[in-house]
């Protein structure tokens, strides 16, 4: 009986080949940061803005009930989840760019699979979005947040940045296949982010909203990564929902999106 390609083990050599194929895209993608590095600086500005004025605007006014917290220890990982949204939910437009120079349609006609062309660009994505985690904490160090500094705490945040950028950059890659156009992406992107972020608890408690937007906020992903950070990144704040429940949640949303962008990555080209 003649061998199979990969030898006995055809299953784990297809595995690796579809490794190999997605660190290729990751690598592509990253490889576009080092020739920019400067987005990284200008991510600054935003969190900082709402950190060192709204935060602190808030925090004075004391209009916002957080319990024991202060209300900066309540808002910094709310800001941390919106960083990686802002960051992430324009990274679609980039795939517009490619198609309009011709490069997407060299990487269209590979062998690889569409499901792995989403899944590596979605994972450049949310490597670009650990960038927020050392902005937030250094801002957070400078304005007497009380940070959690535990090696396991760190890391399990830094695995649900990762997991939501994925997961909104995929949402991205989606409304990009759709529109076509940059300017109407621009335009689908600020629609999609400000009802995600004011209908979560990254602003306030959930048992501050009234019944219908508790609903809301209830399928809204951002609400349990916001809810992840919280229990990770401050002393003394525990996860609402189970830090289990948080990342499935996330990560069925990332899934999901990933099935319908594969099914709509090639429909961009006509």
């Amino acid at each position: 009986m003649p061998n199979r390609p990969g030898g006995r083990f055809p299953i784990l050599t297809r595995w690796r080949i579809y490794l190999q194929q997605t660190g290729a895209i990751i690598e592509a993608d990253m490889r576009k940061l080092r020739h920019d590095p400067y987005e990284l600086f200008t991510r600054m500005i935003q969190p900082a803005i709402w950190l060192l004025i709204f935060g602190q605007a808030m925090a004075h006014a004391k209009v916002i009930p957080t319990r024991e917290a202060s209300y900066l220890d309540f808002l910094a990982p709310g800001i941390l989840a919106q960083s990686v949204l802002f960051l992430a939910i324009f990274f679609g437009i980039a795939l517009i760019w490619e198609r309009d120079m011709g490069i997407l349609h060299k990487i269209l006609i590979t062998p690889t699979p569409r499901s792995l062309l989403v899944i590596g660009r979605s994972i450049a994505a949310g490597i670009r979005s650990l960038s927020q985690v050392f902005i937030i904490y250094f801002l957070s160090y400078l304005l007497g947040i009380h940070l959690r500094l535990e090696l396991s705490a760190i890391l399990l945040l830094l695995a649900m940045v990762l997991l939501g950028g994925a997961a909104f950059s995929t949402l991205s890659l989606i409304v990009a296949c759709i529109v076509k156009k940059r300017e109407r992406f621009m335009g689908i992107g600020q629609v999609l982010t400000m009802p995600l972020f004011f209908a979560s608890n990254a602003l306030y408690p959930i048992d501050l909203m009234p019944d219908w937007l508790k609903t809301l906020s209830s399928f809204n992903p951002l609400t349990y990564q916001v809810d992840a950070l919280r229990s990770l990144m401050i002393v003394g704040e525990t996860s609402h929902f189970g830090l289990g429940l948080d990342f499935f949640v996330l990560f069925l949303t990332y899934s999901v999106l990933v099935a319908i962008a594969a099914h709509f990555y090639p429909k961009i080209l006509y």
